[in-house]
């Protein structure tokens, strides 16, 4: 991704990093988007404490991530009827914490569930604002049949934090 950002703007700056330690100053960035990156971590109190650290007073958290409802069910997806219909999405061990791989796209990775409360624990404990929270349903002319099962089990969630000034 970094390769392809540097061809669409090589005067950019990008760096990688662990989310564990950004190498940026205390309250330096405006805006810090997190985007289905919780999930694929082990742990998230240092991640969280770092997006935080680098926020500036007054600045936005943006986070998106897989929906904990759904996350609790994926190691066994979809239950299916008769002649294949979706049935129901499961909802199981939601609170326990866990690993799982998953494979999406062709793309085998391990991924972790976490109950949202985990998560919102995280950010309040380091003095973020919640200031919008939204589980959003496909949009107009998304293809079927997935938009259906993203209508019936949300996908994603999505939170807008700040930092108090």
């Amino acid at each position: 991704m970094i390769e392809r950002a540097r061809e669409l703007d090589p005067c950019g700056i990008y760096l990688e990093a662990s989310g564990n330690v950004l190498p940026a100053e205390d309250a330096s960035f405006d805006l810090v988007i997190s985007y289905l990156s919780l999930i694929d971590m082990p742990e998230i109190s240092a991640p969280i404490a770092e997006m935080a650290r680098v926020l500036k007073p007054g600045g936005t958290l943006l986070i998106a991530n897989c929906n904990s409802f759904n996350t609790a069910g994926a190691e066994t997806g979809w239950v299916r009827g008769l002649g294949g219909a979706l049935k129901h999405y499961p909802v199981d061990h939601y609170l326990d914490e866990r690993a799982f791989w998953t494979e999406w796209r062709g793309i085998r990775i391990v991924n972790h569930h976490r109950p949202l409360s985990a998560y919102m624990r995280e950010f309040l404990r380091h003095g973020l604002e919640l200031r919008l929270f939204e589980e959003p349903a496909p949009i107009a002319g998304a293809p079927e049949p997935k938009a259906e099962r993203y209508r019936r089990a949300p996908w994603f969630v999505v939170m807008e934090w700040r930092k108090p000034l």
